[in-house]
């Protein structure tokens, strides 16, 4: 890391998203797309608040994104039969409660997106008092079974991922 190029794999990230936007190699999308890499983290530095994140586990991290693109498309189906084919009226939905363990702001993003991006969840808000995640679930039949899933199949990962064991041996 140098003080002209901080974060170098968001600059390398944003110059082929440049070059994949133009569809080009050419010297001058080349040069552009290689100043904005050096020039959008320097100017942005300061919106990060806590710095770009550093991604612990980048194994878990690409298990986590196949398993959320399955329930994503699974969820898209089940959403969709619910709406088509089911009586509104049998239709159970509800807020839940999710108890957090993580506390890593980007850790939090990220789960907020997760939930948000599958079909009949949304997240409302983290209630401070307790860190839980209120939840809305378009038809709920388990909410313990909800509990675990979060908890699991993507609080888990996450906590792995943007987490080290200093931030949970300050909290035990």
């Amino acid at each position: 890391m140098t003080p002209w190029l901080p974060f170098p794999i968001v600059s390398l990230s944003l110059c082929a998203l440049w070059l994949l936007l133009n569809q080009t190699l050419d010297p001058a999308n080349l040069l552009f797309g290689a100043l904005l890499g050096i020039a959008v983290p320097l100017l942005t530095r300061r919106l990060q608040p806590f710095g770009y994140p550093r991604m612990r586990a980048p194994l878990t991290f690409l298990r986590l994104m196949w398993m959320a693109f399955v329930e994503i498309v699974r969820s898209c189906f089940n959403v969709s039969r619910i709406i088509l084919f089911r009586d509104y009226e049998t239709v159970n939905a509800q807020f839940i409660r999710v108890p957090l363990t993580i506390r890593d702001p980007y850790g939090l993003a990220m789960l907020s997106c997760l939930i948000n991006m599958t079909p009949g969840t949304v997240w409302v808000e983290i209630l401070p008092e307790r860190h839980e995640l209120s939840l809305h679930v378009f038809d709920l039949h388990d909410a313990q079974w909800w509990v675990e899933t979060i908890k699991e199949r993507y609080e888990a990962p996450l906590i792995q991922i943007f987490e080290s064991e200093d931030d949970h041996a300050t909290r035990a």
